[in-house]
């Protein structure tokens, strides 16, 4: 019987267009499920867009546009990178605005109010609206977030619905010490342990209507709004269409002894998926995630990315010039799993030429120009188990690893095609030559067979064209 295999990214925010850090997040998060399906699991992976907020809000009041229009029209961006990033077909793909969400976020709030985590008062704090978090004077750096300092930091001053997170240190610390691999990287862990640690308080968890009318509905107070993490963070299991489906819900999320769920996030959102939301899960009497992997931001010659600053990379721009695979490649193979990874464009076309264009293209366009040439019939192939050091890498999240071990199984072969000459064998001894580019050809479909996850449409087409015994059309041009 297959293994139930859940994974989720977090959901980004749709106030601007898809950029190549959350394309990061997307990508690593396809290959971890194509590699578990084609290991035999039972996949669910999902997706989707937070909707809400009152960042969203403004931008729409800014773009003189409907709220749900809006984020309509940014949604159907974001679903587009299923197509462009070729990811998992049966990807599911949640919106907070979906009907199905916004009933289980009301429910998951009931079910934290019975349990005494909700309450209501009057307060005053420094909120980051780009981070959609309230801020201590600790976390700013000159009066402003680090992570948006060209946003001036607003002060919120009304009566909210808050969470007892205070209540949850104890709960957390031992969940932690549980699990020693909650968290991955360990110095991620180290961070939210330490976090933990230093003790908690409780946040606010709605907004008022009359300031912030775009928001789930609180229930029982159509005065109040939910605040937008805790709505979005119920994403993740009202994608299983939890509370109704309680079989696809325990099947994939697990039961409280024994949770299944793998999220992968940045490390802006440490705090809310390692910390607020394991709270949020223990007081709705759910199990909490089983895993959760942070990975680092994606720079551009050394700085933040940002539309002010003009060095936004748009994914979708480098997918219509190079393809998906290109940059599929380039972000397992040339982007640090966990930590702070510089992507220009130049860096980008340098590493296209010598992996792709020089090196798989090239070699697998030799090899199959002679096998089309000097064989009378298809090699005989067949998709056997991964090679350990491959599954072992990616066990760990090591898509770099992984990566580079398919590359040197590329330079090996390169090497022995160039050293061993079967084109001029196959001159002097047909059969010899023969023998030697049918076992080329065999380590090339090998080749194709592990570079699956990582680069599906790729290995699909060398897989097709050494089952065709035919070179295929070339792959990788050089981009100069």
């Amino acid at each position: 019987m297959a293994k139930p295999f859940y994974l989720t990214t977090t959901l980004p925010y749709v106030n601007a267009d898809p950029h190549i850090g959350f394309a990061l997040e997307i990508v690593q998060a396809d290959i971890l499920v194509r590699y578990r399906a084609l290991l035999g699991d039972d996949v669910f992976f999902n997706t989707g867009t937070d909707e809400h907020g009152i960042k969203i809000y403004r931008k729409a009041e800014e773009a003189g546009k409907d709220t749900q229009a809006y984020v309509d029209e940014y949604a159907a961006r974001f679903k587009m990178l299923k197509e462009k990033l070729n990811l998992y077909p049966e990807l599911h793909f949640i919106r907070t605005t979906d009907a199905k969400h916004k009933a289980a976020a009301q429910l998951f709030w009931t079910r934290c109010f019975v349990s005494g985590d909700i309450y209501k008062k009057n307060y005053e704090v420094k909120y980051c609206v780009g981070c959609e978090l309230e801020k201590t004077d600790s976390e700013l750096e000159n009066g402003r977030c680090p992570l948006h300092p060209l946003l001036d930091i607003e002060t919120i001053s009304e009566e909210n619905y808050f969470f007892r997170f205070s209540k949850y240190q104890k709960s957390l610390l031992d969940l932690y010490a549980r699990r020693p691999d909650f968290v991955v990287p360990d110095f991620r862990f180290n961070e939210i342990r330490a976090f933990v640690a230093r003790g908690l308080e409780d946040f606010s968890i709605s907004r008022l209507k009359s300031k912030m009318p775009w928001g789930v509905p609180v229930p029982d107070d159509d005065t109040q709004v939910m605040y937008v993490w805790f709505d979005a963070l119920i994403n993740y299991i009202s994608t299983l269409d939890w509370p109704g489906d309680t079989k696809t819900f325990e099947k994939y999320w697990g039961i409280i002894d024994s949770p299944k769920a793998l999220q992968l996030a940045g490390k802006d959102n440490l705090r809310q998926q390692s910390a607020m939301w394991q709270a949020m899960l223990i007081s709705a009497d759910l199990p909490s995630t089983r895993q959760i992997v942070i990975h680092g931001f994606i720079t551009s010659e050394g700085k933040k990315m940002s539309k002010s600053t003009g060095n936004v990379i748009d994914p979708y721009v480098i997918v219509d010039e190079y393809g998906a695979d290109a940059l599929r490649l380039f972000l397992a193979r040339h982007i640090h799993p966990f930590e702070d990874s510089d992507f220009t464009m130049d860096k980008f076309k340098a590493a296209y030429n010598a992996d792709l264009a020089n090196g798989l293209g090239n070699l697998s366009a030799r090899i199959l120009t002679l096998a089309e040439a000097n064989l009378e019939k298809e090699v005989e192939v067949s998709d056997g188990e991964f090679p350990k050091e491959f599954t072992d890498a990616l066990d760990k999240y090591d898509y770099n690893t992984a990566a580079d071990y398919v590359w040197k199984l590329i330079g090996e072969l390169d090497k022995e095609l160039t050293d061993t000459k079967p084109f001029a064998v196959v001159k002097e001894d047909a059969e010899k030559g023969k023998a030697m580019i049918a076992s080329m050809v065999t380590r090339l479909y090998a080749i194709a067979r592990v570079l699956q996850p990582i680069m599906p449409a790729t290995s699909d087409a060398i897989k097709a064209a050494v089952l065709a015994n035919k070179k295929p059309t070339n792959l990788f041009p050089r981009k100069d």
